[in-house]
């Protein structure tokens, strides 16, 4: 009698994740692997994936740094106006890119903003770049770390507090040691979802070449003059991209 629910199930999963093939297949055979050689050869290209490896992983190492310890607090503690708090820190989940992209430009024309550029600019820079894929990324970071937090036993962080660990302690031998396949995903995730931004670099860095593009930017770059072949490649090569981190997190996580 519960065979047709699960057939249900099966056929719906089946019929989505057939829906995702369809569009990358039909996307990998709008063109032929010569254009995309030619595509990824060029210098503007090399330099927009080399500038994206790198952005990406400076923005999810810095969205690990605080997703760790903000995971680690709102599993653990409970105080007035937890709440309220969970909600902001998903307010760049919800946000619209673009109006992200806005907030940051406009900050940093504030005279809090003047001093910090006085310091390390940001707008339509490097720093910039990282600054608008961090934003977005921490919170999916944060997220990760709650989940991985929650379903943590805090046992055996009260143990060691019993024997004399401070709370610092407990948190970084203890905490931190079973959370590490948590800190690989959260990692990964953030890495993903950086590679992929758009709208906040768009407005806040620019799209610049030889300078502030990312891949993400060389796309729209590539569509806007017509050059669709140029555009196809350069998005299954994030495609790919996205797909062997998702596999990483898969296999590292479960070796860690």
């Amino acid at each position: 009698m519960r065979r047709p629910f699960w057939i249900f199930l099966i056929l719906i999963t089946a019929g989505y994740l057939a829906f995702w093939f369809l569009l990358i297949a039909a996307t990998a055979g709008f063109s032929t692997p010569q254009a995309w050689l030619q595509t990824l050869v060029k210098p503007e290209i090399r330099y927009a994936a080399g500038l994206s490896v790198l952005t990406c992983t400076a923005a999810a190492a810095l969205a690990l740094l605080f997703a760790v310890p903000i995971g680690y607090l709102m599993a653990r503690r409970d105080f007035p106006g937890k709440t309220w708090v969970d909600a902001a820190l998903d307010i760049p989940i919800v946000l619209p890119p673009m109006v992200v992209g806005i907030c940051l430009l406009i900050f940093f024309q504030t005279s809090l903003g003047r001093r910090i550029e006085a310091m390390l600019p940001f707008t339509y820079t490097i720093a910039g770049v990282v600054l608008a894929q961090f934003v977005v990324a921490a919170a999916f970071a944060i997220r990760t770390m709650r989940g991985t937090f929650d379903h943590l036993s805090p046992r055996p962080e009260q143990v060691a507090l019993t024997l004399g660990a401070t709370d610092f302690q407990a948190f970084r031998h203890v905490a931190l040691r079973t959370a590490r396949r948590g800190m690989v995903a959260a990692f990964c995730i953030s890495w993903a979802r950086s590679l992929g931004e758009f709208g906040p670099i768009l407005v806040f860095a620019g799209a610049t070449r030889m300078k502030t593009e990312v891949l993400p930017t060389t796309v729209w770059l590539e569509l806007s003059v017509g050059n669709l072949d140029s555009a196809v490649a350069v998005s299954l090569a994030m495609i790919a991209l996205a797909i062997l981190v998702l596999a990483l997190v898969r296999t590292t996580g479960e070796r860690v």
